[in-house]
């Protein structure tokens, strides 16, 4: 998939997806350190990269988005589908952590929330090495058989 949107002559989308990965990868670290014993403050740190991520996931959606509207082969643009409907998916488990920590007046992660958290930062570094592959033309096997190709 060649991306449309492009600064200088490279891909804007894959460039704003690294912002979110990685605030959502220290929120995670920090609910980590929280519940070892660590100060409310690293705590309330989380939930800020949580806000942080959920802000920058939502312009690499959109640029994604863009990315995908001038897609013209069939098979391409149901694997990009595939592709925006994971990391649309990883956006919206954070947004519930984000809803649920917000009923706590330090916003705290409970062992629950955490573990939800780690979910989702899997899930989302999945979506990074899918898209990976698809932007160095690999496309993995099961988004090969998603799409009809049996060739494996």
């Amino acid at each position: 998939m060649e991306s449309r949107l492009k600064i200088a002559g490279q891909a804007v989308q894959p460039i704003l997806v690294m912002f979110p990965l990685g605030l959502f990868t220290m929120a995670v670290i920090f609910d980590m350190a929280n519940l070892l014993g660590a100060p409310a403050i690293v705590g309330s740190l989380a939930y800020w990269n949580i806000v942080a991520g959920l802000i920058g996931g939502i312009a690499a959606a959109v640029a994604g988005a863009i990315d995908l509207a001038f897609v013209r082969r069939p098979d391409a643009k149901r694997i990009g589908v595939l592709r925006v409907l994971l990391n649309m998916g990883v956006l919206i488990l954070f947004a519930v952590i984000l809803m649920v920590r917000v009923g706590d007046p330090d916003r705290q992660a409970g062992v629950g929330l955490f573990l939800l958290e780690v979910a989702a930062l899997a899930i989302s570094g999945f979506g990074a090495w899918f898209s990976g592959e698809l932007a160095n033309g690999r496309t993995p096997a099961f988004a090969r058989a998603a799409v009809g190709n049996r060739g494996y």
